[in-house]
C-alpha cells in the first residue's frame, strides 16, 4: 500500500528550458523530464535539481561522445528514477538532497544534454521547427504538472508521490532505446601515431588534462568564438531574471486575495497558450528570411518578456493577470524555441555537446542564484511588485546587451571580408608572380589569372 503521510512539502527549484529532441521519443522523454520539475510545484526538494544537471554537462560530453546519445538517455532515466523511488524512503531533508537532488539531478541531466545533443543531428533543415515542436513537452508538463501534483499530494502524500515519479522517469529508458544512433561527431579524426616520450611525465600530464578540459567544457569556444561568449553571457545574465515570474506568480496572486485554486490555473494559462505558440515561433523562426536573424529574434523575445512582468507589478487583479500570462505566453514561446536553436547555429555541431556542457554549467550558476536573490529582495521590501521590477531589469539589459553586440560583431564580420579576400588575393599573387609590367612605366601591377577546369 502506498504511504500517504501527509509531511509538509518542500520548495521547487524552477529550471528553464527548451528540452527535447525531435523524435516522438525523444519528445516523451523529455516531457517526462520537464513534469519532474517545473514552475508552481511543491514536491522536488532542494536546489540540486536545478544546479546539477549543468555542472555535470561535461561527464555528459564525456558519455555521448563515448557511448552515444541512446545509452546515455537510458543511463540517465535509469538513474533519476532510482532516485525519485529511493525518495520516498527518506526521513531527512539531508537524504532528499542525496537522492532527488543529487542522483535524479545527475539522470536528469545525462537524459537532457543527450536528447538536446542529438536534436541537431537528426535535423539541419528544419532544426527550428523542431526545436520548437520538440519544446512542446515543456508546454505539457507546465500545464499539466500543478493539477497533477495536486492530486498526488493530496491522494497520496509525497512519499507516495516520489513512487509514482520514479515510475514515470522509468519511461526515460524506453524512451532512450528507440532512439535512432547517430555519428555524435561530424569532424574526422585524424589518427597520428603515439607521441615521442618525454623526458618529464608531469608536464605531459598536465598537457593531457589541459586539452581534455579544453575538449569537453569548450573552453577554446569561448576564448575564441565571440558569438558562443556573448550568447552565454547574455544568457546568464537574463537567467538572473527569467524564472521569477514562475516561481513567484501564484504567491503574488494569492496575497492579494485571489484564490488558490485560480492562482495555480495562471501557470496552466502559460502552459496551455504555449503549447501553440511554440510551433509558430519555430515556423516563423526556420523560414529562410529570418535563418540570419535568429540570435535577434531570440534578443526580440527576451525583451518582450521584460517588458510584460512590468505588466504584472503593476495590478494583481485576476482578469489583468490571465492577460498578462497569455502576452507572456507568446515571449516565453519565443525564447523556448530558439534557445538551443542560437547555440546550434552559433557552434558547430561537432563541438556542440561539448559547448551545450560548458553554456549550461554556467546557466545553472544563475538558476541557483536567482531565486534566493528575489526572496531576499521580497523578505527586504515585503512588496511582491519589486521581484518583478527586478526580473524586468535583468530581463531588458540582457536583451540590449545581446542585440547591441551581435550587431557590432555582424559589423566587423562584414567590414573584415573584404579585407581578407583582398589579402588572399595578393598573397596568391606574390606567390605565382602573376605580375606584369605597366607599358607605361616600370612599375610592375597585379593581374589575375583565370584557370578553368574542364574535366577531372
Amino acid at each position: 500500500m502506498v504511504p500517504s503521510t501527509k509531511e509538509r512539502p518542500l520548495p521547487c527549484w524552477d529550471r528553464i528550458g527548451a528540452k527535447a529532441p525531435s523524435p516522438i521519443s525523444a519528445l516523451l522523454c523529455l516531457t517526462l523530464l520537464e513534469w519532474t520539475c517545473q514552475p508552481g510545484s511543491q514536491v522536488t526538494p532542494g536546489p540540486g535539481l536545478a544546479c546539477l544537471p549543468g555542472n555535470t554537462g561535461p561527464l555528459c560530453s564525456i558519455l555521448v561522445g563515448r557511448f552515444g546519445c541512446r545509452v546515455t538517455v537510458m543511463l540517465g532515466g535509469a538513474l533519476a528514477s532510482l532516485g525519485m523511488v529511493a525518495s520516498s524512503f527518506c526521513h531527512t531533508l539531508s537524504q532528499l538532497y542525496l537522492t532527488a537532488g543529487f542522483i535524479t539531478g545527475l539522470g536528469m541531466c545525462f537524459s537532457f544534454q543527450s536528447s538536446i545533443t542529438v536534436l541537431g543531428f537528426y535535423f539541419s533543415r528544419h532544426r527550428a521547427l523542431a526545436n520548437a515542436l520538440a519544446s512542446v513537452g515543456v508546454s505539457l508538463g507546465i500545464t499539466l504538472w500543478p493539477l497533477l501534483s495536486r492530486y498526488l499530494l493530496e491522494n497520496l502524500g509525497w512519499r507516495g508521490t516520489f513512487l509514482i515519479f520514479g515510475g514515470v522517469l522509468l519511461h526515460c529508458c524506453v524512451c532512450g532505446a528507440i532512439l535512432r544512433p547517430v555519428a555524435t561527431s561530424t569532424a574526422p579524426e585524424t589518427k597520428e601515431g603515439p607521441p615521442p616520450p618525454s623526458k618529464t611525465s608531469a608536464p605531459g600530464c598536465l598537457a593531457a588534462c589541459g586539452a581534455a578540459i579544453q575538449r569537453h567544457l569548450a573552453f577554446d569556444i569561448l576564448r575564441h568564438n565571440a558569438g558562443y561568449r556573448v550568447f552565454t553571457l547574455g544568457v546568464m545574465w537574463m537567467i538572473l531574471g527569467f524564472p521569477l515570474p514562475h516561481v513567484f506568480l501564484v504567491p503574488y496572486a494569492t496575497r492579494h486575495g485571489v484564490d488558490e485554486h485560480k492562482a495555480a490555473l495562471l501557470i496552466s494559462i502559460i502552459g496551455f497558450s504555449n503549447i501553440f505558440l511554440r510551433p509558430v515561433a519555430g515556423l516563423l523562426a526556420g523560414r529562410r528570411d529570418f535563418a540570419g536573424h535568429r540570435k535577434y529574434l531570440f534578443s526580440l523575445a527576451t525583451l518582450l518578456n521584460g517588458l510584460t512582468n512590468l505588466v504584472c507589478a503593476a495590478s494583481a487583479d485576476f482578469r489583468v493577470l490571465v492577460v498578462y500570462c497569455l502576452v507572456y505566453s507568446v515571449s516565453m514561446s519565443g525564447i523556448g524555441a530558439l534557445l538551443f536553436q542560437v547555440l546550434m547555429d552559433i557552434v558547430p555541431m561537432d563541438r556542440f555537446s561539448s559547448a551545450l556542457g560548458l553554456f549550461t554549467i554556467l546557466e545553472s550558476i544563475s538558476i541557483l542564484t536567482s531565486p534566493p536573490l528575489a526572496g531576499l529582495l521580497l523578505d527586504t521590501t515585503n512588496n511582491f511588485s519589486y521581484v518583478f521590477y527586478m526580473s524586468s531589469f535583468f530581463l531588458i539589459s540582457a536583451a540590449l546587451f545581446m542585440g547591441g553586440s551581435f550587431c557590432v560583431l555582424q559589423k566587423k564580420e562584414r567590414q573584415g571580408r573584404p579585407a581578407e579576400a583582398e589579402g588572399a588575393i595578393t598573397e596568391v599573387a606574390s606567390e605565382q608572380g602573376l605580375t606584369v609590367e605597366d607599358p607605361r612605366g616600370s612599375e610592375k601591377q597585379l593581374y589575375t589569372e583565370i584557370t578553368y577546369v574542364t574535366s577531372v
